[in-house]
């Protein structure tokens, strides 16, 4: 069935006009005014604004980690990203000793219930001269990112000649790299120090693994990339010194791109110290007052490029169940760390969370315009990750992937309105003024107000080819 979706205010990342919008099976066909299809169901979307379907760059779902799993798969995290406006998710491949076909197998058996549009990224941990082979092999796949680590000893960090000439190797096929900024060594020592010193609460998560480490670790990735004239991507910059250092190399000349995400704009490390502080862990973790401000600066100034998610959802009480979809669930979560910092999983919600929250407290409260928010939800992951223009733009021949807004609407948010499958939402009680609509992936309407149409196995694997540099 085509569509024709009328008489709304079209954002872009780059304008913001009135006209229609006619979709013709998945695709956008036609943008104009007056538009007319016989055949079309038409949607009136007046004082309604028109975007493209969110792109997030960053999730985890399926995880392992300490001896339990993230709480929402490729169908519950789908779900919850459709609600918030997201259409295209990017997941990060646990990478596996058998190699990366294997690996990437895996993670395609688990999106096999994907309810939305995804793409993957590649975790490169180890590395030798046979992996390095293999890395031609992701290009075949339409995998073109690998995410490195400086943090994590001995799991997932790789040294700094390993970062290098993986950088060195993206370069030469056409591929980036993504890098998690924090001082490994540093850490390590810390948290040795904390716990036999008896610290054992969250916020000990925070006070070891200090910011400088992140800021450091930020030059010391750019600096390589630099040497190798090559492009970089920051993920979940954290602190406000890692801003300084992205100005500071981009200013130079330097193809390092950065990315943010909510929790960082809005938490420090007082919510680790609160009762329930365990909610709030994630690595790197939340700082100071000082740093969200220099974060949202970043934002308004253009010096980041994205606002990920880094969603990575457990529960805060996983030996109580939760309904969702009208069966009791329980996951073993973030009370598996009571007496340990150290063996709380790390992660948060926020697939759903991330486009009301960024429009209301972002573009409304003034730190960013609607162009910049469609820019840094939308536009920017996909043409980085080389889906621009299928996926986050509103031009004909792109996908029709599509969110009616309206700017009006008031929710008072928290766990009630969330679709994440977790018993717990970081900004419970929240005011939100302007809220998504209608949600359509590939022209079909997946969300209607609070009507679920959207199926396990909709989604459709994106094959990407090399992105833009910004």
């Amino acid at each position: 069935m085509n569509t024709l979706i009328k008489n709304g205010t079209l954002v872009t990342a780059f304008e913001t006009f009135q006209a229609d919008i006619l979709i013709e099976d998945e695709k956008i066909v036609r943008i104009g005014l007056n538009l007319e299809a016989d055949s079309a169901q038409v949607v009136d979307a007046t004082g309604k604004l028109i975007m493209p379907g969110g792109v997030d760059p960053h999730t985890h779902f399926d995880l392992p980690m300490f001896g339990t799993v993230s709480s929402d798969d490729h169908y519950t995290g789908h779900k919850a990203a459709a609600f918030g406006g997201t259409t295209t998710v990017m997941d990060f491949v646990v990478q596996e000793p058998q190699g990366f076909k294997h690996s990437v197998d895996l993670w395609m058996e688990k999106a096999a219930k994907a309810a939305i549009d995804y793409s993957f990224h590649m975790n490169l941990t180890h590395f030798d001269d046979n992996i390095a082979k293999e890395i031609p092999s992701l290009r075949e796949m339409g995998i073109t990112t690998l995410k490195v680590f400086t943090a994590y000893n001995g799991k997932l960090r790789l040294d700094d000649g390993g970062i290098f000439k993986a950088i060195r190797l993206a370069k030469e096929n056409g591929m980036l790299v993504m890098a998690h900024c924090e001082n490994g060594d540093v850490i390590d020592t810390l948290i040795a120090e904390a716990l036999s010193a008896g610290h054992t609460t969250p916020e000990w998560h925070a006070l070891t693994r200090p910011s400088w480490g992140a800021v450091e670790s930020t030059l010391r990735v750019a600096g390589m990339a630099a040497e190798i004239d090559a492009p970089v991507y920051i993920v979940h910059m954290n602190a406000g010194g890692e801003v300084d250092m992205l100005k500071y190399a981009r200013e130079r000349g330097v193809k390092v791109m950065g990315e943010t995400c909510p929790q960082y704009l809005f938490f420090t490390i007082d919510n680790l110290r609160r009762t329930d502080g365990s909610k709030w862990i994630c690595s790197p973790p939340m700082r100071t007052e000082k740093d969200n401000a220099r974060l949202w600066e970043g934002l308004h100034d253009g010096i980041m490029q994205t606002v990920g998610t880094d969603h990575c959802a457990f529960y805060y009480d996983g030996t109580k169940p939760i309904m969702y979809e009208g069966k009791e669930i329980a996951i073993p979560g973030k009370e598996l760390g009571k007496d340990d910092f150290t063996k709380i999983p790390n992660g948060l919600p926020g697939v759903q969370d991330r486009m009301p929250i960024m429009w209301t407290y972002g573009v409304r409260a003034g730190h960013i315009t609607p162009n910049q928010f469609v820019a840094y939800n939308c536009t920017n992951p996909a043409k980085i990750f080389g889906l621009y223009p299928r996926k986050g733009t509103l031009t004909p021949g792109a996908d029709a992937d599509i969110v009616i807004w309206d700017p009006e609407k008031k929710v008072k948010y928290g766990v009630a309105q969330s679709h994440q499958r977790t018993d717990y939402n970081l900004y419970e009680g929240w005011e939100l003024v302007g809220y998504p609509e209608k949600v359509f992936l590939r022209g079909k309407l997946i969300v209607d107000g609070d009507q679920w149409l959207g199926k396990s196995g909709a989604g459709k694997f994106l094959k990407r080819g090399e992105g833009e540099v910004l």
